[in-house]
This record gives C-alpha cells, sequence and structure tokens, in this order.
C-alpha cells in the first residue's frame, strides 16, 4: 500500500537541515595562519624521493651562487641563507658568493652550483650556449649612470658634444653598462669617437674617478658609492630611460624535471626573504653586513640600498615576465651579436621559453596575491613603446623614493595578513 504523498519542497527541506547539522557538528576550519612577514604556515618540505634524488644526482647539499657586489641580489640570497629558509622547507643549502656574473655562470655551466643570479647579459650566454638553466624569479630594476667629478662643469649627457678633444669615459666595456651608454649617447646626439672614447676601466678603478677621465658609468652599487657615501661625484645622466635592466634568479632545468618541488621551495624561499626584507629593514642591514664582502660597508648605505634595490618596489615585482623581458632584451640581444658575444640569433619566443614562470605564479596562489599582467614598474597607462627609446618615466630608483604600496587594489585574490594586519581581497 503506498505511503502519504511528500511534496518535493518537503524534501529539498529536509536535505537542507540534514546539511545545515552535518556542517554545524564539524569543528570550524582555522583561519590561514602567516607569519608577521606574510608566509603562510606551516612550511611545506620538499618530498623524501626528491631528497634521494638530489643525492644520487651529487647535489646534496644543493649549491646556490650568488654576487655580493649586487646589493639587491645579494640582501634577497643573505636572508635566505642566514634565516634557513631553504632548511625550514627540508633542502641542504651551501652559498657561494661570486665577485660577477661571468665566473658565476662558468660555475652553474659546470655544474659546481645549481642555482644562480644574474643580470641579463651573463645569462644569455647560458641561453646561447644551450645551458639547462630557467628563470624562477626577476630581481628588482638597476641603477647604471654617468657619473662625474662634482667640481666638473657637465650637468647633463648633451653637454659632452662638442668638445676640442673626444673626452674618455670609463667604462666597463662588452657590459650592460656599454649598452646603456651607446643607446643614451645616440639619443643624445652624443657620437662615440668623435665627441668622446671609451676606455676599459673596471669598478674598482671608477671609484677612484681618476684624472684624465671625463666620467665613469657604474651600476649600482658602485654608482651610489660615489654619489651618496663618498660623495666624490654627481650623476647627470641614469640608464632607466634607455635601458630596463633584467636580473634573473635561475635554476638548473634537471631541477624542474625531476624534483619540480625543489624548485618551488627555491622560489618560494626568495619570495619569503623578499617580505621579511619588507618587514625588518633594520634586521636586514644587520644581515647583509655578516656577509664578509660588505662587513667594512657603512650600515646607513647597506639601508639605503635596501631601500632602493629591495624595498621600492611590490614585492610581485619578483614574479616573472617572460614575454616583456623577451622584448625589451631584443635590442641587447642584437647588441651582443653584432659585437659576436652571441654565436647565434636567439629570437622572443626562445628567450622567454627559458623561463619558468609556474613556480612564482604557485607561490602568489598560496600567499593570495594576483599574478601582475604586466611589470609592477609600469602604469597602466604607461605610454611607452618597447624598444623604442628614450622611454617616458616610470617607476624606479630615480623617479620615486617612496615605495610603492602594497597591497593596493587589485593585488590580492584572497585575505593576506602582513605586519600585523590582515588585507582583504
Amino acid at each position: 500500500m503506498p505511503g502519504p504523498s511528500v511534496s518535493r519542497r518537503t524534501v529539498l527541506a529536509g536535505i537542507t537541515a540534514a546539511a545545515a547539522i552535518v556542517k554545524a557538528s564539524r569543528p570550524a576550519q582555522a583561519a590561514q595562519s602567516f607569519t608577521d612577514w606574510g608566509w603562510p604556515e606551516p612550511y611545506e618540505r620538499v618530498s623524501v624521493q626528491s631528497i634521494a634524488w638530489l643525492k644520487e644526482k651529487g647535489w646534496w647539499p644543493l649549491t646556490v651562487g650568488y654576487q655580493p657586489p649586487w646589493t639587491g641580489q645579494n640582501a634577497l640570497n643573505i636572508a635566505v641563507d642566514r634565516l634557513q629558509l631553504l632548511q625550514k622547507r627540508g633542502l641542504e643549502v651551501t652559498f657561494t658568493p661570486f665577485d660577477a656574473g661571468p665566473p658565476l655562470i662558468e660555475a652553474f655551466t659546470a655544474g659546481r652550483i645549481q642555482v644562480g643570479g644574474s643580470g641579463n647579459f651573463p645569462y644569455l650566454s647560458l641561453v646561447d650556449r644551450n645551458v639547462p638553466a630557467r628563470g624562477v624569479i626577476n630581481y628588482s630594476l638597476l641603477t647604471h649612470g654617468v657619473v662625474v667629478p662634482n667640481d666638473s662643469p657637465f650637468q647633463s649627457l648633451k653637454d659632452l658634444k662638442g668638445a676640442a678633444s673626444p673626452l674618455t669615459i670609463g667604462i666597463v666595456t662588452g657590459s650592460s653598462a656599454e649598452f646603456y651608454f651607446q643607446a643614451a649617447a645616440v639619443a643624445n646626439g652624443v657620437e662615440i669617437g668623435k665627441d668622446v672614447i671609451l676606455k676599459n676601466l673596471p669598478l674598482s678603478e671608477q671609484l677612484q674617478l681618476p684624472k684624465g677621465v671625463a666620467a665613469v658609468v657604474p651600476w649600482d652599487h658602485t654608482l651610489s658609492l660615489l654619489t651618496d657615501d663618498r660623495k666624490t661625484g654627481r650623476l647627470i645622466d641614469s640608464s632607466h630611460r634607455y635601458s630596463i635592466y633584467e636580473g634573473i634568479g635561475f635554476v638548473r632545468a634537471e631541477l624542474i624535471e625531476n624534483v619540480p618541488d625543489v624548485v618551488q621551495a627555491i622560489t618560494d624561499s626568495f619570495i619569503e626573504a623578499a617580505l621579511w626584507i619588507r618587514l625588518k629593514p633594520a634586521d636586514a642591514v644587520d644581515l647583509v653586513r655578516q656577509d664578509p664582502a660588505l662587513k667594512a660597508v657603512d650600515p646607513a648605505f647597506i639601508a639605503g640600498q635596501i631601500a632602493k634595490n629591495n624595498n621600492l618596489f611590490k614585492p610581485s615585482a619578483l614574479i616573472p615576465q617572460p614575454r616583456f623581458w623577451a622584448a625589451e632584451n631584443g635590442r641587447v640581444r642584437a647588441w651582443l651579436k653584432e659585437r659576436n658575444r652571441l654565436t647565434r640569433e636567439i629570437g622572443e619566443a626562445e628567450y622567454a621559453a627559458t623561463y619558468a614562470p609556474q613556480f612564482a605564479a604557485a607561490t602568489a596562489t598560496k600567499l593570495g596575491w594576483t599574478v601582475p599582467q604586466r611589470p609592477v614598474f609600469l602604469s597602466a597607462d604607461w605610454t611607452g613603446v618597447i624598444g623604442s627609446v628614450p622611454y617616458p618615466d616610470y617607476f624606479n630608483q630615480t623617479t620615486s623614493n617612496t615605495p610603492q604600496r602594497f597591497p593596493e587594489a587589485g593585488d590580492l585574490h584572497k585575505a593576506w595578513s602582513f605586519g600585523g594586519k590582515t588585507y582583504q581581497a
């Protein structure tokens, strides 16, 4: 005999009530926990299998190469090292200093280091030789500039035109400084070979502003030592309008192919270090001065370098922008090829493919950040055309002393805490 009829509405009401009872009986889900500097806890650890693979490969401990003279990169590496951010993720690591990019690149090529960082010029040599490197982060912009002695009559690059005899410019030839200076000279009507001649001068000699040299073309931190610390020189032109400098943190491609969780741990650690430095700049100065190469440097100078080269830009600046850099570096690749510094043409697609941006994107996801669609230093209404210089002004070390606000509208896709404050998407 059939039972009484039950309406659909009654059935739905019963289901809803049952679901509510089940939900109420479950413990409330804990809110995401963050460190003071905005890193979600607990830390994710690499797998036992990945550690075994590294040991079998002979890459245990993992070795990271860095450049102490490059303060922005140096601060990140030292923070990762001293705070043991990789060890907290289950990795054993050794950090090895290099004086410049080329010897670091040689060590990476030989497999003596598995993680490194350099500017675009040394990195392109890896690409040229098909060394299996993949970029996972971008370091912040680096200023190059033309510095003259304080008593020099020159106030701008255009003043170098028309001298009775060519003026001598001290520069590291074949470097990013020469690339910038040549582009700036063309844009300002300064003729190399007629108005100026370039003399190869290492940074250590540029610091002396030797007699007979009208100007030198260093990059930070040498540039700031001259203008801000020693105060023996004046900046009359800077690189940002003529060359947007790219710094790359990279890993061996074998790590991505075989132990991607290790690459994620590396990427996470460097972005976490950037957050720690942002929250604790004074502590970061103390850490950086533990490095033997910077032990004797004035703490106030290091603080200024961290403010300019680590904390001026949004931390999301570390998230790679492969297509942008592939386009901006087109002139660099052509310039190096013309000078036989590259053995072959490297197109935009090939260069962009040397990046592995998925790891920093995954870091952003776990932090609740939105992955920027363009470099954070270019505003939405920036009118420049990549490759056509001089560029209109954009946010960099010479146009602003005030750090970019973070987070702003659009920077988050979920709640994120930093410095004791929770920010909503």
